[in-house]
C-alpha cells in the first residue's frame, strides 16, 4: 500500500555534510529521510523557496516538456530500497495511457514539486525506517538504521531552515 507524503524539510547530515530530504506522512507522524545529491537539493530548495531562474533548470525543462506534449505527471512513488539506494517511479498519463518511468527519488521529488503532483511512499519503506515525530523507536535495527536514528536525534530545528 502507498502512503501520501510531503516534502517536510531539506537539511544536511551533520556527519557527512550531505543533503537529506525528509518526507512526512500527510495523515500521520512517520517520516522518511533520504540522502540526495547537492544539485538535486538545490533544485528542491529553489522550488520550495519559489526562486525563479532566468533559464530553466533540468526539472523545469521536464515540466515544460510534459506541458508541451500534454502529458500529466499523476504522482511519484518512492517504491524500493536496495543496497542503501532508494528507487522511485514517476507515473505519467498521456492520451489515456499510463506510464511509469524509473527515477532517482530526488529527481522525482524536484519534478513533483514543480507540477504539484502527489508523493507516495510504499508501506514497506516506511516500516524499514520507521521514525515518528513523537520520538518512537525505529523498526530498522541494523547499523545503518541506528546511525539514522542517532543523526535525526542530534538535529537542531535551526538545521531545517525556512521550509
Amino acid at each position: 500500500m502507498l502512503r501520501p507524503m510531503v516534502v517536510s524539510a531539506l537539511t544536511m547530515d551533520p556527519l557527512t555534510k550531505n543533503p537529506i530530504v525528509i518526507l512526512k506522512e500527510v495523515d500521520g507522524e512517520r517520516a522518511l529521510p533520504i540522502r540526495i545529491g547537492f544539485l538535486e537539493a538545490h533544485a528542491i530548495a529553489s522550488e520550495m523557496e519559489g526562486i525563479q531562474f532566468s533559464r530553466p533548470m533540468t526539472h523545469d525543462l521536464l515540466k515544460n516538456f510534459l506541458d508541451l506534449v500534454k502529458a500529466k505527471l499523476e504522482r511519484i512513488e518512492i517504491c524500493d530500497l536496495k543496497n542503501n539506494t532508494y528507487f522511485a517511479l514517476i507515473r505519467i498519463s498521456h492520451k489515456n495511457n499510463e506510464m511509469a518511468i524509473d527515477a532517482r527519488p530526488s529527481d522525482a521529488l524536484a519534478l513533483s514539486l514543480r507540477v504539484g503532483a502527489p508523493i507516495f511512499v510504499s508501506d514497506k519503506l516506511i516500516k524499514k525506517s520507521e521514525i515518528t515525530a513523537r520520538g518512537g523507536e525505529p523498526e530498522d535495527k541494523s547499523e545503518t538504521g541506528k546511525q539514522w536514528t542517532e543523526m535525526l536525534k542530534s538535529l537542531d530545528p535551526e538545521d531545517f531552515g525556512n521550509t
